[in-house]
């Protein structure tokens, strides 16, 4: 049983087409199974000829497609998208060997409001399970990367309503600190997700058996990534509490990109809530108004909290680089950059960034000011002169 079968009743009750996730994965629009179960066959063989003819094979027409609903569209984009990426994978357009899938694509683009391609999501979350999970390899370790990401699925869909919680709070509330309290346990997710790459996938089968296929698709004249794990969005909980107002210009060209993949929700979350206040400055504006020697007790959860989710995003994205430097090293790389499009120097960038917003909470929750103290044979003294340093608000932290 997986984390997603514990918790599928919650989402699938949402009115969220893309969150019936059993619908999906049930869904063969397109009857593929049988013709996908052959693709690692085919993709071991470079058959590059019988691949084009199963993609040719099942391209819908434009009746059939105008006639899908979100579900069935998505599932027909899923199974589209693993011929895509196969094709490419040998070295050849698929839309310029089989050009009739266009005019498809970008119908179920519109249809399901996503790319034009498969995405992270098409591939893991939306993928059947058992003897009809879609796959490029064939391979275990092809499987258990599937399993890592969907792992995290249903903590992103719930970090949504947390982090928008934490958007609309102030640090004096006590619902502050635990809508945090429940971020830090969604994102705990994706760390012991990622502890469950490491000891599954072996950086030599990611780097040379399976990034291949991620490489992008042109799709009329504009690229589209493969479906790479670096789609999962942790931005979702970076964008509340540090990212929208304390992140760099290269991570906001990133996720510029990257956005595009999400899920149409998703999306709209990060239209909203970018070049918001984070929770990282509301809380230093708090406490430099503060001119008591501690901090009163709802501000000290406040940022004991906030502390907490911050080192759990420190400790995903430094597991992250570990196993990045490792599959991009010189003995393994046949790419230079991520499969999502991001070199490592962007990871150690906004490792960088989540480091110091975590260390500057983390040190906010300490004595602010001197007290008084009182001479044993005069008057008080005057408190030591302090620094003229800006208030935390005020200070920007750059990568």
């Amino acid at each position: 049983m997986t984390l997603y079968d514990l918790v599928a009743p919650a989402i699938e009750a949402r009115c969220e087409p893309r969150y019936r996730i059993a619908g999906i994965r049930a869904a063969d629009p397109l009857g593929a199974d049988a013709i996908l179960a052959a693709v690692p066959a085919m993709n071991r063989d470079a058959d590059v000829p019988a691949l084009s003819v199963a993609l040719r094979t099942l391209v819908p027409d434009p009746d059939r497609t105008a006639s899908l609903g979100v579900v069935d569209a998505l599932a027909a984009v899923r199974d589209l998208g693993l011929l895509l990426g196969s094709i490419k994978r040998h070295g050849v357009e698929p839309l310029a060997a089989v050009p009739e899938v266009l005019p498809a694509l970008q119908e179920l683009g519109r249809r399901t409001d996503m790319v034009p391609r498969d995405t992270v999501h098409h591939y893991t979350t939306w993928n059947p399970l058992g003897d009809r999970q879609r796959m490029y390899t064939g391979e275990r370790m092809e499987g258990h990367l599937q399993d890592a990401v969907r792992m995290v699925f249903p903590a992103l869909v719930a970090s949504l309503d947390t982090c928008a919680e934490v958007a609309g709070l102030e640090p004096y509330d006590p619902r502050f600190a635990d809508a945090l309290d429940r971020t830090g346990e969604h994102v705990q997710a994706m760390v012991d997700s990622i502890d469950f790459t490491v000891a599954q996938v072996t950086p030599d089968f990611f780097a040379r058996g399976l990034r291949p296929y991620f490489e992008e698709v042109d799709v009329d004249g504009h690229d589209y990534l493969g479906p790479a794990a670096a789609q999962v969005p942790l931005w979702l909980v970076d964008l509340t509490l540090w990212q929208s107002d304390r992140s760099s210009p290269e991570y906001d060209a990133f996720l510029d990109e990257s956005v595009r993949y999400s899920l149409p929700s998703w999306r709209a979350f990060h239209a909203a809530h970018r070049g918001s206040t984070s929770a990282v400055s509301k809380l230093s504006a708090a406490i430099s108004w503060e001119s008591t020697p501690r901090l009163p007790p709802v501000l000290e959860a406040s940022a004991q909290a906030l502390a907490r989710v911050l080192r759990i995003l420190k400790t995903f994205r430094a597991r992250h680089i570990g196993i990045a430097r490792k599959a991009y090293s010189d003995e393994l790389r046949l790419y230079d950059a991520g499969s999502g499009g991001a070199p490592i120097a962007l990871l150690r960038s906004v490792l960088d960034l989540t480091r110091d917003n975590e260390t500057l909470v983390r040190h906010a929750n300490v004595r602010m000011h001197a007290p008084m103290t009182a001479s044993a044979s005069g008057p008080k003294s005057a408190p030591a002169p302090v620094p003229a340093t800006p208030p935390l608000c005020e200070r920007r932290l750059t990568p």
